[in-house]
């Protein structure tokens, strides 16, 4: 099952005695190599706070005809030659702890998607939360596919995205910059 199959709206935080031993065991099998390059730097800030951790990411990724590579990095063409793209959906699911860093923190998140409401989410996803109570999910999604981990999209379509996709990561960084650790 993927994060989006089952994507909500946000959710209340609730206690979690338990968040700390949770933290140290998801990070105990951590490895910068399972995340996409681009966004190593920001999975390590996040996953350095005392507040959060991450539990998967995506950078988001592009495949069309000419590039096949379902984990491909490089830059959407300009060009008339490609008319559908298959987006693999970018996004960062973690979990908060319900202190007041917390807090602050799953406020400065919502505020994210006011960049671009109609392609950035904030949520839940439920088959997380049963696993992981406190987790939430930001990712960049064509409102009309939000509850699915891929998408056709028109070559033009797809550029705005990968646009909206960078900007997105940009204002986490920016977010992580601005927000003590």
């Amino acid at each position: 099952m993927t994060i989006v199959e089952t994507f909500t709206e946000i959710k209340e935080l609730v206690a979690n005695r338990h968040f700390n031993a949770q933290k140290e065991k998801c990070l105990a099998g951590f490895a910068d190599d399972l995340i996409d390059p681009p966004i190593v730097e920001i999975i390590q800030d996040l996953n350095k706070r005392s507040f959060c951790f991450t539990l998967q990411s995506c950078f988001g990724h592009f495949v069309y005809d000419g590039q096949r590579d379902p984990y491909n990095l490089t830059p959407l063409p300009i060009t008339e030659h490609i008319d559908s793209v298959e987006y693999r959906i970018a996004y960062v699911a973690f979990c908060i702890e319900n202190n007041a860093d917390g807090e602050r923190f799953l406020a400065a998140l919502k505020d994210i998607t006011a960049f671009d409401p109609e392609n950035i989410q904030f949520g839940c996803a439920e088959w997380f939360w049963k696993r992981q109570v406190n987790s939430f999910a930001l990712q960049v999604e064509p409102d009309r596919f939000k509850h699915q981990d891929k998408a056709m999209l028109d070559h033009e379509e797809a550029l705005y995205i990968e646009k909206t996709r960078n900007q997105f990561f940009y204002q986490l960084k920016e977010l992580l910059i601005k927000e003590p650790a």
